[in-house]
């Protein structure tokens, strides 16, 4: 079955405290995967941008550049974290994108442990 879209109304709602109908538990595991590469991809940013004085190129992709940000080097520490960006966007616009989702409660436990595994390896760097 295809995904009710106007459910992340509902999830929004009730991120609110305005909720009039509790949002699907679709609606939240796909929320549950989206947030997470937003928490992973703004703190690998950032750290680009204020640790290592990058400047993020306006006329390029952010998310490619900061994923192919990591990947040089050969650090194995930035390369867990650019592939771990990498399956977090890619899961990320499955939630935000597909209309159906296979494995969406398995995918969810995923995605919060990569984006928790990205921010812990970026504190290590």
């Amino acid at each position: 079955m295809s995904f009710d879209w106007s459910e992340y109304l509902n999830v929004a709602q009730e991120l609110a405290g305005k909720s009039d109908k509790p949002a699907s538990q679709e609606a939240k595991n796909r929320s549950a995967i989206s947030r997470p590469y937003y928490a992973a991809f703004t703190k690998a940013r950032n750290h680009l941008i204020y640790k290592e004085k990058r400047v993020i190129p306006a006329n390029q992709n952010p998310h490619e550049f900061v994923r192919v940000r990591f990947e040089r080097g050969g650090n194995p520490t930035r390369l867990k974290i650019a592939n771990n960006l990498y399956i977090l966007r890619k899961q990320r616009n499955m939630a935000d994108y597909d209309n159906s989702f296979p494995n969406l409660t398995k995918i969810t436990k995923r995605a919060l442990r990569l984006a928790k595994q990205v921010i812990t390896d970026l504190e290590r760097l």
